[in-house]
């Protein structure tokens, strides 16, 4: 049993996985001042809570974007006295990062591009619905080609409502219907489907610029299970994937890859 740790900028997903099925899994809000004495307690309590039968972790892989909070993790890990490994750029996983500056390119983009050679063997597209919105292509054989960074979900609607006093925030959620016949309606259908229709249209060029013949698009992220449905090219919907690429990296670093899940 590992507990694989997704740290991002505006959430970290925890998940408890025998080989690759996940056992229980929490999504909390990251908060970058966190002491390692705070996340040991956090992480001792939702242990505690996990459903009977399962076992306790017998070590702790992390990807994280958020640097900032390594040495709190470390500590808090210490004081569980589980041993912590970190996945980054430099880890020897088997995968290639084809791009200019393999350095610059985040966790949790390395370990998508594991998780799809691993798990699919195929041309994949990963849409990862962040604080940002990343668009992740790889090729069957593991080499992660680049891709497009936009502006996560959330970002569009806060500018929206800084630079227009008479505009509410609004919730991202599924309309009924896309013509709005009042302006909070009109907010939340342009809101959503900006998204939706953005999805769409840069998996598009990607795939004309690109040229796989067919490949998998596959949604991750906590508003992937919303979004996505409505998305045309968007095949798969797995909110576990990211956790997922932290378990294959964690089997292969033991030697144990076994077959793809």
């Amino acid at each position: 049993m590992i507990l694989a740790i997704d740290i991002g900028n505006t959430e970290t997903m925890l998940g408890l996985f025998e080989g690759y099925e996940v056992a229980d899994s929490w999504r909390l809000s990251t908060e970058r001042h966190r002491t390692g004495d705070e996340l040991f307690l956090q992480l001792s309590a939702l242990l505690a809570a996990r459903p009977e039968g399962v076992a306790l972790p017998e070590r702790i892989v992390v990807a994280s974007v958020v640097p900032a909070l390594d040495r709190s993790w470390d500590d808090a890990a210490a004081r569980l006295g589980l041993p912590l490994m970190r996945i980054d750029w430099r880890t020897e996983l088997p995968i290639r990062l084809e791009v200019d500056e393999p350095h610059s390119v985040g966790a949790d983009r390395i370990v998508n591009t594991l998780a799809t050679s691993c798990l699919f063997g195929r041309d994949t597209i990963v849409v990862d619905l962040g604080t940002a919105t990343t668009f992740d292509c790889i090729t069957a054989d593991g080499a992660f080609l680049g891709g497009v960074i936009s502006p996560g979900p959330r970002a569009g609607i806060d500018r929206l409502h800084a630079l227009s006093s008479k505009l509410p925030s609004v919730q991202i959620a599924s309309p009924d219907r896309v013509l709005g016949r009042n302006t909070v309606e009109a907010l939340e259908s342009g809101v959503f489907y900006s998204i939706v229709e953005a999805i769409d249209g840069i998996v598009g060029r990607l795939i004309d610029e690109w040229g796989p013949e067919d490949p998998l698009v596959i949604a991750t992220g906590g508003l992937a299970g919303l979004v996505a449905p409505h998305c045309r090219r968007v095949h798969e919907v797995d909110p576990y994937l990211t956790l997922k690429g932290i378990v294959c990296a964690d089997r292969h670093l033991a030697g144990t890859e076994g077959d793809r899940a």
